[in-house]
């Protein structure tokens, strides 16, 4: 996820006590991607309809990390 911001996320985990929601979102960002993943390769059943809003609900946190990330590159001068 964000991989062109990888040097900054490192820094935001680095300093996990201060950024402890951006931690939140992104380790739940990734264990969605993970269930996506698992679904569209046909190891994990779910709908249509579940699938999508695992979509959405990943999207939403992606957005959400990012303007976290933005927010932290600003206020340290990155």
């Amino acid at each position: 996820m964000l991989h062109e911001y990888r040097d900054i996320i490192t820094h935001m985990k680095e300093n996990s006590a201060a950024n402890a929601h951006f931690l939140k979102i992104f380790d739940k960002h990734n264990e969605l991607d993970d269930q996506i993943t698992k679904a569209e390769k046909g190891d994990v059943l779910l709908t249509d309809l579940e699938l999508e809003t695992l979509k959405k609900e990943k999207l939403m946190l992606k957005d959400e990390a990012y303007a976290a990330i933005l927010k932290y590159k600003k206020e340290n001068n990155l």
